[in-house]
């Protein structure tokens, strides 16, 4: 019963230190998610932009614009 105690104590141990060298150190492979979110709202402004500049050339109509700018709304 006590070795199986300190087993777990040990798998705690461990786990809690694997977890902070993760925070610490985040593999290069991973980008953080500070990042993800940054490119993620630098996509949607793009395109909101994108959308506004068809809309004031005239190639799309007000309720086109609407439908896909609710679009935009709806995946943020």
């Amino acid at each position: 019963m006590v070795a199986v105690a300190c087993l777990l104590q040990l798998l705690i141990l461990v786990g809690a230190l694997y977890d902070t060298a993760r925070l610490l150190y985040p593999s290069a492979g991973r980008r953080p998610a500070r990042s993800r979110l940054r490119s993620r709202r630098a996509a949607l402004e793009a395109a909101e932009q994108r959308l506004v500049a068809e809309r004031l050339r005239g190639r799309i109509d007000a309720a086109s614009y609407r439908e896909r700018m609710r679009s935009l709304a709806e995946r943020d």
